[in-house]
């Protein structure tokens, strides 16, 4: 490990011990996590050897996309510190420089684009919130048929997968049924090539959801993506700065990026009515294969709203607006449920993930286009094991798609 990646990892591992969190993963030395425990100098002194560490880059790295990259951490680790230290840095601001990209609200024509086609989808007459809500009681997977059914869907994505990109060798994975946490499913990478996925039950699982959930935690999302780079840049390449996965900077942008792309890329049109085919069997859910149709494409616009947990931090934070009012927003315009709605206030209040939520959506909206121009399925393919492999910045994707 070279002088610049074990300095990163000192300074990422100290501000973790200031905001625990910070590090999602740490697989590297242990030596090097007891040294940050040791003592830090503070938050205002971490900023200060990350700007620093930004200035040695040129001197002591000849490879230029890891230059780029690991600049645009450094800047995300100094704004957490800075933050860290009792500065207030503007909302918009403080999201640009952690994820190196501007924060993009939903054009509000296409909340009415889509409500439009979700009332010529679902069945029924009356509000369409309520047919919604109908069709979520309906699609509900029961609680004790769950893990089964998650073990049954993983094993189904890791083929399909596989059958697409290679995959690194090892790859064990675990589940794991969890309650009172802010968000619906997370993947906690434990290094040598393993995951642990936990699956929130606050909420209702619903068959509809399932597929493309598991297929951003693990195949070909977070899981295949943390367990390549371990093999391709930390063991092969000696990238020590890999052996930490980071909360609220860049790489968290296009991890989230990734999995959302991921996850409609290996589920197309067959394959997602196929598995929807298959949970509902296991899960005693009447569905036929015109109904598993009709479920497709209902999905598919649904996703179209995926930018409504950004769009409420932004009327938060930005615009002051009430919390009610933030409230009645995602209900009304998002069409979520009251539950949903609050789940999704409490993780943009929440102090770790206040910025985070901009990651799902706006770094689908990166990458999906880049990928999409790589020319044909293949190419697409190719370009997509890039993000599972390399270290690349959301501006280098901006960059390389203008």
């Amino acid at each position: 490990m070279d002088g610049i990646a074990g300095e990163y990892l000192l300074i990422a591992l100290a501000i973790d011990e200031i905001e625990h969190g910070i590090v999602d993963s740490y697989y590297g030395p242990p030596e090097i996590r007891e040294e940050a425990r040791s003592g830090n100098g503070g938050a205002a002194a971490l900023a200060a050897r990350a700007a620093a560490l930004r200035t040695r880059l040129g001197d002591e790295t000849d490879d230029a996309q890891r230059r780029h990259w690991l600049d645009r951490q450094l800047l995300g680790l100094e704004t957490i510190a800075r933050r860290l230290a009792g500065e207030q840095l503007p909302y918009l601001v403080e999201v640009e420089r952690c994820f190196d990209a501007v924060p993009e609200a939903t054009p509000p024509e296409q909340y009415a684009r889509t409500r439009k086609e979700l009332e010529e989808l679902v069945p029924g007459a009356g509000d369409l919130r309520e047919r919604l809500a109908e069709r979520n009681r309906r699609l509900t997977v029961p609680a004790d048929r769950l893990p089964a059914i998650i073990d049954w869907v993983a094993a189904q994505l890791r083929s399909a997968a596989a059958s697409i990109w290679p995959l690194a060798e090892g790859e064990p994975l675990s589940f794991r049924m969890v309650s009172n946490e802010p968000w619906s499913a997370y993947n906690w990478y434990d290094g040598n090539l393993g995951s642990r996925v936990e699956v929130n039950t606050d909420l209702p699982m619903r068959a509809q959801e399932l597929a493309l959930i598991l297929a951003h935690e693990t195949f070909p999302g977070h899981h295949m993506e943390h367990s390549w780079k371990e093999q391709r840049l930390y063991r092969e390449r000696g990238y020590g700065e890999a052996s930490a996965m980071l909360i609220n900077t860049p790489e968290a942008y296009i991890s989230e990026g990734l999995a959302e792309v991921g996850a409609w890329l290996l589920n197309d049109e067959t394959r997602f009515q196929e598995l929807l085919l298959g949970i509902c069997d296991r899960a005693g859910i009447p569905m036929t294969p015109e109904d598993a149709t009709r479920e497709w494409l209902t999905s598919a616009a649904g996703h179209r709203l995926r930018g409504s947990g950004g769009d409420a931090a932004l009327q938060l934070h930005v615009a002051k607006r009430s919390r009610e009012d933030v409230v009645r927003f995602l209900e009304q315009d998002a069409l979520s449920t009251h539950e949903r709605a609050l789940k999704t206030l409490e993780f943009v209040e929440h102090p770790l993930w206040r910025t985070y939520v901009f990651c799902y959506a706006g770094g689908e909206r990166l990458l999906s286009p880049w990928v999409e121009s790589a020319g044909d399925k293949s190419a697409q393919n190719a370009r997509f094991f890039r993000l599972l492999t390399e270290q690349i910045a959301p501006s280098q994707i901006a960059a390389d798609s203008n």
